[in-house]
């Protein structure tokens, strides 16, 4: 939506101004005579050129927001002001991009916005559940120990991320080496030995003319097979970006996945349960907590089974029982989540099931790593190789003859 500035006079003849984001001039002008503001003038902003060179921006990374959180709770706790805490992160800021969103926060709050309507205005770096939590901080005014949970939140949900992607990174990179490997000995090393037994002539071994028709064939279409290559990838995320029932089915097939389906839903399991039990601690509803919940499971699959959940609790069910029939979860997630609700233990029995899958999400790791490397190794090797013997078949065709 755009962004509209304004001027405004109060009942008592002061004159004020600030910005508003709304649909249209006549939308502004509704909020500000709900304020008991008379317009003045209403224009749209200009852009700046920084937002049409946006993807320039230096991004704010977890570990960023984690300091400034933990900082924020101990000014906070310390008795600052919330203009001032603000003011002092704004300047102390070394990230552009985090310092500038940081001093439009301050001037919200400076214009009677609460800390987490003006967080709401930046969804990147302060997401729905960042947002909720502090909104239920400022009600509760336990700020400084809403952010506190937050920072450890964050940083134990970093800690889980890099964890799978340290996982996937390996794989990825021996794949892209021996796929690059192989297209540049078709392309360049090949041709040199065909060269050379087209001067000794009579007839290839079946396993070199093979290889030799695919060098030809990716000589002449190698600009082809990588643009398709490129074209695929790029087409397969955009699908699972525009279309639902696509990535609903991609989810649903990573899920079942032989080494990795289980990795993925540890990671779930792990995730659910520390945000739902944060959020359950911070005084957050139980319904409002599954939507923003189920929002961030990062698999439609569980998604859908968590607003499922959620639809079921508020016809009056607990949680472990939906829970149990949307076998998402395994068995004893949904047992000890039981007797949270029992013995009204509900955000220590969901810690206590992060902490446990937290392990288990290292140890997958660790086991995956174990047995991709050597698999990755014996591809890796296996093309290398395989393409070195049949090119030096015909020679030693051509030593056995002359010997």
């Amino acid at each position: 939506m755009p962004i509209y500035q304004w001027k405004g006079r109060t009942r008592q003849g002061g004159l004020k101004k600030g910005e508003i984001e709304a649909v249209n001039e006549a939308a502004v002008m509704a909020q500000l005579r709900a304020q008991t503001l008379s317009p003045v003038s209403v224009k749209e902003k200009a852009k700046d050129v920084s937002e049409y060179l946006a993807f320039l921006k230096q991004k704010i990374t977890t570990r960023e927001l984690v300091i400034f959180t933990r900082q924020f709770a101990t000014m906070i706790d310390a008795g600052l002001p919330l203009v001032q805490c603000l003011e002092i992160l704004g300047d102390q800021q070394p990230n552009k991009t985090f310092k500038a969103i940081t001093r439009e926060i301050k001037a919200d709050v400076e214009q009677g916005s609460t800390f987490a309507d003006a967080l709401g205005k930046h969804p990147k770096p302060f997401d729905s559940l960042y947002v909720n939590l502090v909104q239920a901080g400022e009600v509760g005014g336990i700020l400084d120990t809403i952010l506190n949970r937050l920072a450890v939140y964050l940083e134990k949900a970093d800690a889980l991320a890099r964890k799978v992607k340290g996982a996937m990174v390996y794989p990825s990179t021996v794949m892209v080496v021996a796929i690059g490997v192989v297209v540049l000995m078709l392309v360049k090393v090949i041709p040199t030995f065909e060269k050379m037994f087209a001067d000794f002539g009579g007839e290839l071994p079946a396993p070199t003319q093979l290889v030799v028709n695919l060098s030809h064939f990716m000589q002449e279409w190698v600009g082809l097979f990588m643009g398709a290559l490129f074209l695929g990838f790029m087409a397969f995320f955009q699908a699972r970006r525009r279309s639902p029932r696509f990535r609903r089915a991609t989810d649903a097939l990573a899920l079942k996945l032989p080494v990795f389906g289980g990795l993925l839903q540890k990671v779930a399991v792990a995730r659910f349960t520390r945000t739902l039990g944060t959020m359950i601690a911070s005084g957050v509803p139980i319904l409002d907590g599954l939507d923003i919940v189920a929002k961030t499971a990062g698999n439609m699959v569980i998604e859908d089974a968590l607003m499922d959940v959620r639809s079921a609790i508020s016809e009056g069910k607990t949680i472990a029982e939906p829970l149990q029939e949307a076998e998402v979860f395994p068995g004893m997630v949904t047992q000890m989540i039981a007797v949270g609700e029992e013995t009204g233990a509900m955000e220590t029995m969901l810690s206590k099931i992060a902490d446990f899958y937290d392990e288990e999400v290292d140890q997958a790791v660790e086991a995956l790593t174990s047995l991709l490397e050597p698999v990755m190794m014996v591809f890796l090797g296996g093309a290398v190789g395989g393409l070195l013997i049949a090119m030096y078949l015909p020679i030693f065709k051509i030593a056995e003859t002359i010997g």
